[in-house]
């Protein structure tokens, strides 16, 4: 026989147990729909995995746990989902939370369950988590996932598990008919958390008014470890650390849980859902629950599905509406009343009281404390209840903390005992609930102040790097401007000094440029790192979850394969690429690289001159821009002349020995508008390119959402250079079969020696100004056209006007250029030299 200890203080409230144990446990009728709250235990909710009008069988899951203090929610019937919505629950307020509604297809089709047999050759952490995905939590009433329960015990032995068969609250009896009826399936379960634990010992504590529960469990457990005590009935003796002191002697420290000190506790009813999970491979999605109370003809423990209807189930213990009176959730000490019949059952729903007026009459109007001390005598924790009821009732929150407030358990034995009727566990739960909002709100602030220091301390670090960064470019402006006031001789010393080095060969080599080919396995090394780091992290984190690594570690490996194939590649191409020395150009003198720049700004204002005159409207004023025109027309000349003759004066560069590798393509030595326009172009795609091939390595690195969308900028402005290339290729192409080699002019001049030539003549005032005006009417054609174009691309059907003007507008041009055409025919004849 087991030494048990006596338990301090509790009371001996009625029992009434006798009038749901008259018949065994029964399977409750298929609910027609059932509304399953997505939180039906401590910690953070379940998420919904289904939406509305999805299917569902029976034990697939509806909602994933959200954290690591969560459990899954799993369908209890097959049918149809038909709302994802708030709903009543059971809560002593009445409130509403997040549930899933599934309307039943009268079919109840199971998911193909996973059970093992042979459990023990799994691993403890595989196991664990077996447990969790079946959604189990503690079914004794706290309903505090299980999967999180056996794990949260860290580096501490667990020397002692406890199986909780005591039931100590008045009327309940769904654990004492489980241990009647289903001892075996509670020991396989008490073998399974054994075989998790590893304890020195394991005890079920079983109350002595339970001798058929105590039977059959003891014939259950022989030939096991499992040792059953019973010890004397008295409430809360069902307590977490009541039993513990009850079977052990021990005292669970205050703010501490029972796994620090080696202990563990389990239900009765947890370890046979435990059982079902792994031996069975079903999901929590039923328990044993006892219908009693004095309005039912027929009290009886039932096995009802999770989210059935209170309404849907009392009728089925013979409910008599007359003298119902009030409906009570829990036992009469720690339950609490509920304020309708269509809030569903959840996992800690272990008793329904449906109570006339004589058996739950209502509490009398609390007296003044007369200060008696029977609440002291009764309170199991050994606590001081009526130096809390004071502190309560004067908000002294520091001292309630100081005398232990959240030790209490609520079991109620203090207000069962009171003379005055004091309803004293009701302050108690309202000076919990304020401390608690309290610490809420005062880590609130401390993670607030904490942000707010971090963002000063960011903006004070990021004004003193500006302030380095402004000093030393400061600096570097200084030694600038310094080095730029050095004598003359100096300078020269200089640039005697560097041409030197340059003879002697000691000048630093420039750094080749990269090929095509070599920029793009840069890119793709670049990207393919990223991705490495990235599903670096991701491996990681998946290791801290404890979940499969296999998939990620595969893709690690086939990245890694890529990485090096890309480095070889890369380096096959460094060591294959030819250099080839190109000849030294001549450095332009001062005179010719001012002509360039002169005749670059002259170009840029003709320009801007020209469209000037294509944007100005009818009433414009456009005389200042044809006399602007004209202006840098005469510059531009002057300036082409002088430099044609400085390029002849120049000595010829010598060609090396060599033939180049690349064919060099011929080019005019004066751009005209369209060359120039082309080669800006191809300019321009080619710095897109460029930008966009930066970026997308960038985003790669530092695996960027963006990395697809720079992906595609970097394809399309690849594209675009293509086609900016095959462009001015095709235009160049066009130029040499049009315009006769040097080779050709020389032989042409050899053979026609006395063939005139003719020597271009300066235009004149009327000459300029009729092909000013041409050039305004083809703007103005070409735009009038421009406009019919988008107007019929937009589907518009009143055209008529914009007929017109094209029409205006190409009589307009017609007549010009017949006007230019009888000017030039009547000027004088070219010269001939």
């Amino acid at each position: 026989m087991r030494q048990v200890w006596p338990l301090p203080g509790g009371v001996h409230p009625p029992e009434n147990k006798h009038q749901s144990t008259q018949q065994g446990i029964t399977e409750a009728l298929l609910p027609s729909k059932v509304i399953l709250p997505l939180q039906q235990h401590i910690g953070a909710p379940a998420e919904p995995v289904v939406a509305v009008g999805d299917k569902v069988k029976t034990g697939q899951v509806i909602a994933e746990p959200n954290g690591f203090v969560s459990a899954p929610v799993h369908a209890s019937i097959s049918g149809t989902v038909v709302a994802v919505t708030d709903h009543s629950i059971p809560h002593p307020s009445g409130m509403s939370d997040r549930c899933i509604v599934i309307e039943s297809d009268n079919q109840d089709q199971w998911v193909p369950l996973t059970p093992l047999q042979d459990y023990t050759s799994v691993k403890p952490a595989e196991l664990i988590e077996h447990i969790r995905q079946a959604g189990i939590t503690g079914l004794g009433g706290a309903g505090f996932p299980t999967g999180a329960k056996l794990k949260a015990r860290g580096e501490n032995k667990i020397t002692t598990l406890i199986i909780n068969g005591t039931e100590c609250e008045p009327y309940i009896t769904a654990d004492d008919m489980l241990m009647r009826e289903r001892a075996d399936q509670i020991i396989s379960g008490v073998q399974i958390l054994c075989h998790l634990l590893q304890p020195n010992e394991c005890i079920v504590g079983v109350e002595d008014n339970k001798p058929q529960a105590i039977a059959a469990m003891e014939s259950a457990a022989k030939g096991t470890s499992i040792e059953v005590a019973s010890f004397p009935t008295k409430y809360p003796s069902g307590g977490e650390k009541q039993l513990i002191y009850i079977l052990t002697g021990k005292e669970v420290p205050s703010g501490s849980l029972p796994a620090d000190i080696g202990i563990i506790c389990q239900n009765v009813g947890t370890a046979a859902a435990i059982h079902d999970a792994v031996i069975l491979g079903k999901p929590l999605v039923s328990r044993v629950t006892t219908l009693a109370g004095q309005a039912l003809n027929t009290p009886k423990n039932l096995e009802v599905r999770l989210g059935t209807l209170i309404s849907e189930l009392l009728p089925q213990a013979g409910l008599v509406d007359s003298p119902f009176n009030r409906l009570v959730m829990g036992g009469p000490m720690m339950g609490f009343t509920l304020e309708g019949h269509t809030i569903p059952i959840v996992k800690t729903t272990n008793c329904l009281i449906a109570a006339t007026a004589e058996e739950f009459p209502a509490a009398p109007p609390a007296q003044a404390c007369i200060r008696c001390g029977m609440c002291d005598q009764a309170c199991p924790a050994s606590l001081l209840p009526q130096q809390l009821y004071w502190f309560s009732q004067s908000k002294d929150h520091e001292m309630l903390k100081h005398h232990n407030l959240f030790d209490c358990i609520e079991c109620g034995a203090c207000s069962f005992v009171c003379p005055s009727a004091i309803p004293l566990v009701q302050y108690y739960r309202s000076s919990k609930g304020e401390i608690r909002h309290q610490e809420a709100m005062q880590q609130k602030a401390e993670h607030s102040k904490m942000r707010f220091e971090a963002r000063q301390a960011r903006l004070e670090k990021a004004a003193q790097e500006k302030e380095a960064k402004r000093k030393a470019n400061a600096e570097k402006a200084a030694k600038l401007k310094a080095g730029k006031a050095q004598p003359k001789d100096d300078v020269q010393a200089a640039i005697d000094r560097a041409k030197t080095k340059k003879a002697a060969g000691t000048s630093p080599r420039p750094k080749a440029s990269l090929s095509p080919a070599q920029k793009q396995l840069k890119i793709q090394l670049a990207t393919v790192n990223a991705q490495i780091k990235k599903t670096q992290r991701q491996l990681e984190q998946t290791k801290q979850q404890e979940q499969d690594t296999s998939k990620i570690e595969q893709d690690l490996a086939l990245l890694n394969g890529q990485l090096k194939q890309l480095e070889a590649s890369l380096q096959q191409t460094k060591t294959t690429v030819e250099t080839a020395e190109k000849p030294a150009k001549p450095k332009p003198s001062a005179e010719e690289k001012a002509l360039k720049i002169k005749l670059a700004m002259a170009n840029a204002a003709l320009k801007k001159a020209k469209r000037a005159i294509e944007q100005a409207g009818e009433t414009s004023d456009i005389a200042g821009f044809e006399q602007e025109i004209t202006t840098q027309q005469t510059i531009i000349t002057e300036a082409e002349a002088k430099l044609a003759k400085l390029s002849s004066q120049k000595p010829s560069i010598p060609q090396p020995s060599a033939e180049p590798t690349k064919p060099v393509k011929k080019k005019p030595s004066v751009k005209d508008e369209h060359h120039k326009k082309l080669s800006i172009e191809l300019a321009m795609t080619k710095a897109a390119l460029k930008k966009s091939e930066r970026n997308y390595a960038k985003a790669a690195e530092a695996g960027s959402e963006q990395e697809e969308a720079l992906q595609t900028e970097v394809s399309t402005n690849q594209q675009a250079v293509k086609e900016a290339e095959a462009a001015l290729n095709a235009y160049l192409a066009k130029q040499d079969e049009t315009s006769p080699t040097p080779a050709a002019e020389q032989n042409n001049t050899e053979d026609n020696p006395a063939k005139p030539t003719k020597k271009k003549t300066p235009l004149d005032e009327g000459e300029k100004k009729l092909k000013i005006q041409l050039a305004m009417a083809k703007a103005n054609a070409k735009k009038a056209k421009r406009t019919l174009e988008q107007a019929q691309a937009e589907g518009k059907t009143d055209l008529a006007e914009l007929t017109t003007a094209v029409t205006q507008a190409e009589q307009e041009l017609a007549s010009t250029e017949q006007a230019l055409a009888d000017y030039l025919a009547n000027k004088a004849p070219e010269t001939e030299v």
